[in-house]
């Protein structure tokens, strides 16, 4: 039989920050999917236990874990002003999105779904303009 060697997922740099893009992507989708379902196990909790009704808790609480990986990302950044600029424009642009999703979604959908749609709004958005907002600006200062 032989061995097959796998390379690491989600790979990383040297200095410790995700190296792809689909990698970044990747691992914040994923921490907003066990966000959701965590969120979901509590307000099926909280239904049964006839505490709240289902789907009045807000889905923006499931941007824990992204939000984590994109602080981390930040603090692996390293020194400088670019990740400052960068991380206020995909800041901006990834709440402008997800509010405007959260907004047009709320009419037919519970806070619990709006607001998961507009969490992923806010997580694609900011994924993007953080990965290659961070590179382009990088090569453009020359740090």
């Amino acid at each position: 039989m032989t061995e097959t060697r796998s390379e690491r997922r989600p790979r990383r740099g040297p200095d410790g920050r995700l190296a792809t893009f689909p990698d970044l992507a990747g691992v914040a989708l994923a921490g907003l999917v066990c966000g959701f379902v965590v969120l979901l196990v509590f307000e099926g909790v909280m239904s049964l236990l006839r505490l709240s009704e289902f789907g009045d808790a807000s889905g923006w609480i499931a941007l824990v874990l992204p939000v984590w990986l994109f602080t981390e990302e930040f603090r692996a950044a390293g020194w400088g002003a670019g990740r400052i600029i960068v991380a206020i424009l995909g800041a901006g642009f990834g709440v402008a999105i997800g509010m405007t999703l959260a907004g047009l979604s709320a009419g037919p959908f519970p806070p619990l779904v709006s607001g998961a749609i507009g969490a992923l709004g806010l997580t694609v958005v900011y994924s993007a303009v953080w990965f290659y907002g961070l590179r382009w600006l990088s090569h453009r200062i020359g740090g």
